[in-house]
């Protein structure tokens, strides 16, 4: 019996392939679903980066040595004067250039536009984010670890214990405004300080003999805002830190604990280690939310505008004849007078330059070459976060 001849063009079927099912069907249309969302953001996300970059780099990168605005990374926020003559010529410039001009062109002037924020740099924004992101990674990474430490190696399992984990995903969800009133109220106006001359404002004071311990808190400054930023992230990094540490085998415990060490040596010894990666990990999601927070800063620490660094405080000057241990104490009263400061904030510059002064091509040029800068700022935290992890876990393996 002669074969039937088939034709060559056409791809022959699998003859041990079954019926489609309806279930397959349904698998195959999720899969798509899916895909399509993933894509869709994926696309979303593309766009929203494409779009500042094409609007922000051109205001930080220049076409000719040093391909850098180094003005606009390295000078503080000024009110931009726009000065046009009769023949249309557009002059842009300082408070302290703006006379100047107006004085050569004369009559030639034909108009004068001010727009508030949008000269200058973002110099001292960017320093004011930096000091926050410090303060406020610094305090969580601590008390975030230690609270993680404390869940996953001593706690016993209880109610209690899932009670206090609930409240830590709960305390996730909380607005960032109510943190920032939270801040106002323990921080700025309650934290306790060591004065010889409490305020009225005080709640209660502690005489020390030497000095007073007075309730009056650390008023709107760095470490106000540092410490308010801190508890917004450290719901994320006490969770992520104690699945981390979960994550280590029990092994390494019990071998520890076999060979002589105590409970907390085979933590430091034997655990630590190997969680750190995924810890900086949780650091990463803290840092990149402590910076974009606008609500709390505004509430406790961050300013429109400020014409000085916070370094830059004015002090009454030594005397020449004033020793080393004078000139050390007046050093160290300027370090820590840094974290007593109020800051600008690049999340709350963005936010002025963008709901508080009338919209136009200075102002929008200001406005995303901040947040150009902004995002680049996040993204190299980020990406140093990532390269010590990898190098952790090329060290820590099991």
């Amino acid at each position: 019996m002669s074969a039937e001849p088939t034709n060559s063009g056409a791809v022959a079927a699998n003859p041990f392939a079954g019926e489609k099912t309806r279930t397959q069907m349904r698998e195959a249309l999720m899969r798509w679903f899916l895909r399509t969302g993933t894509m869709f953001v994926v696309v979303v996300t593309l766009a929203i980066v494409l779009h500042i970059f094409s609007k922000g780099a051109p205001v930080v990168f220049r076409s000719e040595w040093p391909f850098v605005n180094v003005k606009f990374l390295t000078e503080l926020p000024a009110t931009l004067h726009v000065i046009q003559d009769n023949q249309g010529h557009i002059i842009e410039t300082d408070v302290n250039g703006a006379d100047a001009v107006k004085k050569k062109l004369g009559a030639n002037l034909r108009e004068e536009k001010t727009i508030s924020y949008s000269g200058g740099g973002i110099l001292g924004p960017i320093v004011g984010t930096a000091l926050l992101v410090l303060v406020s990674v610094g305090v969580a990474l601590f008390l975030g670890v230690a609270s993680a430490i404390y869940l996953s190696e001593y706690a016993k399992h209880g109610k209690f214990i899932e009670l206090v984990r609930l409240a830590i995903l709960n305390l996730a969800g909380v607005p960032s405004v109510v943190f920032g009133l939270f801040g106002l109220g323990a921080f700025v106006l309650t934290a306790p300080v060591f004065t010889n001359t409490p305020l009225e404002r005080s709640i209660f004071t502690i005489p020390l003999g030497f000095t007073t311990l007075s309730f009056q808190g650390w008023d709107t400054c760095v470490l106000s805002g540092g410490f308010t930023l801190a508890f917004v992230i450290l719901p994320v990094i006490i969770t992520a830190s104690e699945q981390c540490l979960q994550a280590v085998p029990q092994g390494f415990r019990e071998t520890s604990m076999a060979l002589g060490a105590t409970r907390w040596q085979t933590i430091w010894r034997a655990v630590l280690p190997f969680a750190t990666p995924g810890i900086l990990t949780s650091s990463i999601l803290g840092i990149a939310r402590a910076a974009g927070e606008t609500a709390p800063i505004m509430f406790t620490a961050a300013l429109a505008f400020k014409d000085k660094l916070p370094w830059q405080k004015d002090m009454l000057p030594l005397p020449a004849d004033a020793g080393i241990f004078a000139h050390w104490e007046q050093s160290v009263e300027r370090f820590l007078g840094v974290f007593t400061e109020s800051v600008q904030a690049l999340p709350y510059h963005i936010y002025t330059l963008a709901a508080r002064i009338p919209q136009n091509e200075y102002s929008e040029r200001a406005q995303y070459g901040s947040v150009f800068v902004f995002l680049v700022l996040v993204a190299s935290l980020a990406t140093t976060s990532i390269w010590m992890r990898k190098r952790l876990r090329a060290k820590y393996r099991w």
